[in-house]
């Protein structure tokens, strides 16, 4: 199932610390990563990424 994101998510690539936006997620099941597809903020790069290769950007809003 794909899950389409109305407000895009702020995230981090975790190897290189770069910035992106996450756009929607794959879910891979009860026994498998979902997988994100990201937009880099530094130059607009789309790539996907598993659940354990990024990490959520600070959001103050959310207290998290």
């Amino acid at each position: 199932m794909i899950h389409e994101f109305m407000n895009p998510i702020p995230v981090i690539i975790k190897e290189t610390g770069a910035e992106a936006i996450a756009i929607y997620c794959l879910s891979g099941g009860s026994f498998e990563n979902d997988i994100w597809t990201v937009v880099l903020c530094n130059g607009g790069e789309i790539i996907h990424v598993r659940t354990d290769q990024i990490k959520m950007y600070t959001n103050k809003t959310f207290d998290i």
